[in-house]
């Protein structure tokens, strides 16, 4: 991997290299963008083939918490670590303690949060050595479980979703199939069954299907069925990639809305499903009620504010709805350009700044 040759094409600020020998710390701090903010984005602790494929995973991350961040209205910017090891046996306090100081190294430029592989507990040791980190234990007075708030954002999101395609954001009545039933989806569950829409859902846990079907009265199918089955909106809440060349076809759906990352296989897949007339929320969106959440806590956390905040994504995916209209360009690319355009504004906004700064010195000087 030529590293400046890949940061300088996706224009890439800075990448952290850290490591503490007593600890067995091998860590990446990628930071991508802060125009809108420093950068903020969570850790992630996973076995790597290579170095190489940390690398590029940190790089991948980081840029697109700067879209998420961008589209999600907040004044943050892109960034994200990985820590090389197994979170199973790896881990220890020394290790993330000289990870904070690390990050505190770096003077808020970067803000962490937990992430695959690690826990509220390791962000409360990384809050030992730093204040740059969010997602601590609530008796620090951070936000506690964020699956509840991100539940709320796509379900949200998933009614302006449900207005493009049918002309009105009810959900009563409505059919919606939930791929995988975890925590978020779970919340998520509950808010539609609330409004009265009937479910479908399946997941590898037994127990999580039959916690919703007895629950919610969800109908439960097998893992492979859920793509085919007679329903409004499909709502991946599990895996990434579940809408590709083989699910494609089987999808019956109006409307795809739901609470996973990274949804679409490949892009090309975004404009298959635009062209069968399917509305499509895009992921990075409507699952960012839980990044909004715990931005929320760098000015100390306020509950009401934040679900205020999180809100805000039904006029976020109503907007790239228009954006895609307006361009006649599928909701995946509108998302990115919804993003695009606001840091482009805010990075001119600061060029005239610091030109009418500099003119200002001029004129001293003569």
């Amino acid at each position: 991997m030529e590293l400046f040759k890949y940061m300088e094409s996706y224009d890439y600020e800075q990448v952290v290299v850290c490591q503490d020998k007593e600890s067995g710390l091998k860590a990446i701090i990628s930071i991508h963008d802060t125009t809108l903010g420093p950068a903020l984005g969570g850790t992630r602790m996973w076995t790597y083939d290579s170095e190489e494929a940390a690398f590029e995973d940190a790089l991948r991350l980081s840029k697109g918490m700067t879209y998420k961040n961008a589209a999600a209205g907040l004044n943050l910017g892109g960034g994200k670590a990985v820590i090389i090891g197994d979170p199973r046996t790896d881990k220890n306090e020394a290790m993330f303690r000289a990870f904070g100081r690390f990050i505190q190294g770096l003077n808020g430029r970067y803000i962490t949060a937990e992430d695959v592989g690690t826990t509220v507990e390791d962000m409360d040791l990384v809050y030992q050595e730093t204040d740059y980190v969010t997602g601590i234990s609530p008796a620090f007075g951070s936000s506690g479980n964020p699956s509840p708030v991100t539940a709320y954002g796509v379900y949200v999101g998933m009614k302006a979703a449900v207005k493009e395609a049918f002309g009105d954001d009810s959900l009563e009545g409505k059919t919606v199939a939930v791929q995988g039933v975890g925590n978020v989806a779970y919340n998520l569950c509950k808010h539609l069954h609330e409004e009265g829409a009937k479910l479908i859902v399946t997941d590898i846990n037994k127990a999580a299907v039959n916690r919703v079907v007895e629950e919610f009265g969800a109908e439960a199918v097998d893992i492979n069925d859920i793509y085919s089955v007679d329903c409004d909106v499909y709502s991946p809440c599990a895996l990434g990639a579940t809408i590709n060349d083989k699910t494609i076809p089987q999808l019956k759906a109006k409307v795809i809305a739901g609470a996973a990352n990274n949804q679409l296989k490949e892009n090309r897949h975004g404009d298959i499903i635009q062209a069968n007339g399917i509305v499509y929320a895009p992921d990075y969106v409507i699952n960012s009620g839980g990044v909004i959440n715990v931005a929320d806590e760098l000015i100390g956390y306020n509950r009401d504010r934040a679900m205020k905040k999180v809100e805000t994504i039904y006029d976020s995916i109503s907007k790239i709805f228009e954006i895609s209209k307006r361009d006649r360009i599928p909701s995946y690319v509108a998302a990115n350009r919804m993003a695009e355009e606001r840091i482009e504004t805010m990075r001119k906004s600061r060029r005239q700044f610091l030109s009418n700064e500099m003119n200002v010195l001029s004129r001293g000087r003569g």
